[in-house]
């Protein structure tokens, strides 16, 4: 326990290994609860802690998921379950519920045996390293085995069944309502992870036909050739069912990869080129500004130039991203891997809004 349980991006590892364990995830559940709930008692006495919790498609999410209801529970504060949702779509629900944080269950891309927890302010932001810090204090020390509630102080958990409902509603309400997608072929892999439910009823109910890929989760497929990061599957589909363009998305939905109609690859910094330069076009681009990080190509830098639009480089990560975005006012960033934050309507990487905001550039377009 001496080294950093949290990284850049929460808490990662092999799944029943140091630190992936269900002791940790409920030493991690009771100690954000213990947090959460005194910061809930100080505003409004008497009320619990909410605290949402979502996961991917993996194995190992069943353990951590429990492990992670018994030490909120443990300590007081409700924890309410949404089973498999993208990552974005947790966040979306902790505000939407205004629960006071939400709980992500997942190692995104990488391979199914490992897994890790990604924590949510109540605003769907990334938790601040402050509260991170606290809560890694006190999984560390002994200070909560004498702070446990008893009787009718313990906290209750419950599973809702329409998170996935409400997420597709605000996903579809991003979209223009003068277009709709009639007409379009739309190849869809969804890596067997988190979006594999969401993704296809989203595109389908805006009027595409979808080819569906990588939707038949069995707990270890996930990211299993398939998905963001094996692009060349979605590119030779779209070109197999003579589709108008292919969506790959990761493992927990937060990124996004596409193909063309003619199988070539669109990567993360090709999608923030067209959107930004559709967005400076309709003078929704704030202050004419986008964030990529030094992973990012410099041509795609040259062409936002000749655009007159300048482009700013956080660290490497998605969380840096988002950071540099919220401190300087912008609203479009991103990575080439395909995490892509349009900051006006989601907190974090949705491959789901990148994948309809690519569509809607080329309906504009024509």
């Amino acid at each position: 326990m001496s080294s950093r349980l949290f990284g850049t991006d929460g808490i990662r590892g092999l799944a029943n290994r140091h630190p992936m364990t269900g002791e940790i995830a409920m030493a991690v559940g009771r100690a954000a609860a213990h947090v959460l709930q005194q910061r809930v008692t100080h505003r409004k006495p008497g009320r619990r802690a909410k605290i949402v919790v979502g996961k991917d498609t993996r194995i190992s999410g069943y353990m951590i998921e429990q492990a992670m209801a018994s030490g909120i529970c443990s300590m007081g504060a409700d924890a309410i379950l949404l089973g498999p949702l993208p990552t974005p779509g947790v966040a979306f629900v902790t505000q939407s519920m205004r629960a006071d944080a939400g709980v992500m269950i997942s190692a995104s891309h990488n391979p199914y045996h490992d897994n890790g927890i990604k924590l949510f302010s109540a605003d769907g932001y990334k938790l601040p390293d402050d509260v991170e810090n606290e809560i890694e204090r006190l999984i560390t020390s002994n200070q909560l085995d004498s702070l446990r509630p008893i009787e009718d102080s313990i906290g209750r958990a419950k599973r809702i069944e329409d998170a996935i409902g409400r997420y597709i509603v605000f996903l579809k309400s991003l979209f223009p309502s003068d277009l709709d997608l009639s007409g379009m072929r739309i190849v869809l892999d969804c890596a067997n992870g988190a979006g594999y439910k969401v993704a296809p009823l989203v595109f389908e109910e805006l009027g595409a036909e979808v080819i569906r890929l990588g939707v038949n989760p069995n707990g270890t497929n996930i990211n299993d050739k398939c998905g963001a990061l094996y692009p060349d599957n979605v590119a030779e589909a779209t070109l197999q069912y003579r589709a108008d363009i292919g969506v790959s998305l990761d493992g927990d939905g937060d990124r996004c990869i596409l193909s063309d109609e003619k199988g070539d690859i669109v990567d993360g910094d090709q999608i923030i080129g067209l959107c930004a330069l559709q967005m400076a076009q309709e003078n929704r681009l704030k202050k004419n500004t986008v964030v990529t990080t030094p992973m990012s190509n410099y041509g795609l830098e040259l062409t936002l130039k000749n655009k007159g639009i300048s482009m700013v480089r956080a660290q490497v990560g998605d969380r840096y991203v988002v950071d540099e975005m919220r401190k300087s006012g912008y609203n479009l960033g991103g990575e080439q891997s395909g995490h892509i934050v349009f900051l006006d309507s989601s907190t974090t990487g949705d491959g789901i809004v990148a994948g309809l905001r690519v569509l809607e550039a080329m309906l504009r377009a024509k």
